[in-house]
Parts: C-alpha cells; structure tokens; sequence
C-alpha cells in the first residue's frame, strides 16, 4: 500500500512541476517602432535598441486589419476624424507674370518727313501726360504747307473772297497740316518758325524711343510708344490636360508675391487658340484694374481660378494613401482596430480632398500615421493592404 501512494505522490509533484514551467505563448514583446519584431521574453529591439513592449496574440487574428497598442498609438501619432459633409469648390492656382495690356500702348509716329530737333522726354518709363510736349520737328514739306495756309489767309483779308474763293483754299491747306499732326489750336496761332513742336495725344508711360536727337524721321516713321498701366494683364502658361478644368466664367483672384495681402479680382479675357506643339502649354490672360499704379510689368502674381462649390463628404489631404492601382483611407472599426478601405477621390482644394465614394457620413478615419499603419500591415501580411481590393 505504501508504494502506491508513494507514485500517486510523484505523480502529483511532476504533473505540478510541469504546469508551473508551461509558457504562456498569447503573449509576446515586440517594438512600437518595428511591429515585424516579435520575441518571446522582454529586452531590447534588436533594430533601433527600444525596450520591447508586451503585446497579446488574438485568438482569432484579423488578416485584414491592424491593432496597435496604446504605446505605438502615442509613437505613430495616430489621429483620427469623422468624416462629415461640407462646401467645397474646384481650384485651380496659376503662377502668372504681369504683363502690359497691348490692347492701351499707342505709337506716336511722324506724319510728314523731317529731322527731330529736340526731345522732349528721353528715358524710357517717364511719364507723359496728355497735352505735353513730346519732340520738336524740322520739315521743309510742313513748312511749306504752313506758308502756304498763312498766304492763303493773307490774301483772303486783302481780296476778300469776291474772285478766288479763299475759303476753300484755307479749308484744304488746314486740312493738310490736320492730317501732319498740327492741333486747331496750333493752327490758329501759326507763325512761320522753322520748328514745329508735337504734343502727347494721351497719358501714360514711355515704353521705347525709337529715335534719338538729330536723326531723320521718314513719314509714318515711329518716335516713341506710351502705354496706359491702368489695366494690366497676367498671363500664366496652362498645360493642355488643364484646359477641360477651366471655367471661363468663374471667379479669378490675383495675389502678388512682392505685395502681401494685396488681392485683385480680375476675368479671364483670352486663352490662346493655338497650343505650342513642342511644349503642350497654351496662355491664358487675365485682365486686371491697376487705377493706383501699384502693379508693374514683370511682376510676378498667382491667378487662383474657382469653380462651383459643392456639398460633398471631404478629407485632409494626408488621409488618403494613392498608389497607381487607386486610393485608399484608415477606418477605425474598434478600440486601437483599423482596417483598410478603397476610396474613389475627387476635387482637390488647398489641403482637402473630396471622397466620391468609398466613406459615408460618420465614419472615423485615420487623418496621422495612416503611412505607419500601412507599413506595420505591409511588415506583418507581406502584401499592401490595397491589394486584391476593388471599388
């Protein structure tokens, strides 16, 4: 009898010994910064030297998602948000260059042949208002045509116009020195002076001088151009792929770099018809009002382009992972659970994205460290999350 309790007694005692020796394998360390690390005591991440961190098998792993714990949560900066419908508009921003309005620069040119006496204003980007004097003129065509008008009015207060009607003499010899560039005023008062000063048709800025003093003209022949700079033009180059983007009737604002703060509204006036074979970019131009001369040409300035604004279901930008098979986001489904979700994007304004399809009011999308739960999936499945995954 004794030897058989003494067994049932052994028994017991290495039955015991056994369990207490028994390692429960649910739980393992790994490091919050490596998840593909995985070892069954504590210590040091063998990668980045980290103290590993104790972590539970499930039961039950979910191969399509990822669970992290409170430490990797704080480490990934893993921030979510509930995606939520609001006002969002398609735009388009353009980097552009202040350019002059063609449509405002006006050449002054010779009308009767002659030799340019004296110069008025001889640098370029000199103002030049209406009415000012622009260039002295010697002619011997014009000085005959004004000799000719002061006989025509001599003879006409001797005679008086009984035999030769002087009236029309006068009307075609004025008509003559209208047509060189002589004011009704300047006529009035003519004299017989060998030079014949010129004056500014309009107000505005020197852009070229054609000529210098000295030099013979030609009829026809340019002295100088004025532009007015009240109205500019910002021209940015487009690509072709942009031109089906463009609203021709929608809101366009100008902001310049080198004026802070400073935004015009401005339209768009012309989109060149013909695209640059080489180079796929066509010009769009956009009018803007420059009534304080602030604005220069050359300047550079950014044409925002704004479409139509819609109610739709929006992101950050950051939130959507793209790859060249579609988009993807996110979702938390439990506490410290994601999970992967194809996403179809739309419009793109500033930092926000718009989802056509894929999230619904509600949803709590991963909006930081979405790249670092797609690396722990990648490093724990060996595959991307997107893989296999359809719209």
């Amino acid at each position: 009898m004794k030897p058989l309790i003494a067994i049932a007694c052994f028994i017991l005692l290495f039955s015991a010994c056994k369990n207490s020796n028994k390692t429960d394998h649910s739980v393992y360390y790994t490091c919050s910064m490596h998840p593909q690390v995985m070892q069954d005591k504590p210590g040091n991440c063998p990668i980045c030297g980290m103290k590993l961190v104790q972590a539970t098998k499930t039961s039950s792993p979910d191969n399509d998602g990822v669970q992290l714990n409170e430490q990797q949560m704080k480490l990934g900066n893993i921030l979510t948000d509930t995606i939520r419908s609001e006002m969002m508009g398609d735009q388009m921003v353009l980097t552009a260059i202040l350019t002059t309005d063609q449509r405002k620069i006006n050449a002054v040119s010779a009308r009767v042949m002659g030799r340019i006496e004296r110069l008025y204003f001889k640098n370029v980007g000199d103002y030049v208002r209406k009415g000012d004097k622009l260039f002295d003129l010697y002619s011997e065509e014009l000085n005959s045509a004004k000799q000719e008008y002061l006989l025509a009015l001599e003879k006409r207060k001797i005679l008086g116009n009984s035999v030769i009607d002087f009236n029309a003499l006068l009307q075609s010899a004025k008509n003559k020195l209208l047509l060189w560039g002589l004011s009704e005023a300047q006529i009035n008062y003519l004299t017989t002076a060998p030079v014949t000063t010129f004056y500014s048709p309009l107000s505005g800025y020197i852009t070229t001088l054609d000529i210098s003093e000295g030099e013979y003209t030609m009829e026809g022949g340019t002295i100088t151009r004025i532009a007015d700079l009240s109205t500019l033009w910002a021209e940015a180059q487009v690509y072709t792929s942009q031109l089906s983007q463009i609203d021709h009737n929608a809101q366009v604002f100008v902001q310049y770099p080198d004026l802070p703060g400073k935004q015009t509204n401005g339209k768009i006036e012309f989109t060149n018809p013909e695209i640059n074979a080489q180079t796929r970019i066509n010009l769009l131009r956009v009018s803007i009002p420059n009534p304080q001369i602030l604005l220069k040409p050359g300047m550079p300035a950014y044409i925002t382009i704004k479409g139509k604004q819609l109610n739709t279901l929006s992101l950050p930008s950051g939130a959507v992972l793209r790859t060249g098979t579609g988009a993807s986001v996110w979702v938390q489904t439990g506490d410290r659970s994601f999970k992967s979700r194809m996403v179809k994007i739309g419009l793109e304004n500033g930092d926000r994205v718009q989802i056509n399809s894929g999230l619904k009011i509600g949803d709590i999308v991963v909006i930081s460290g979405a790249y670092l739960l797609n690396s722990e999936f990648l490093f724990k499945n060996g595959a991307s999350p997107m893989d296999g995954m359809k719209m």
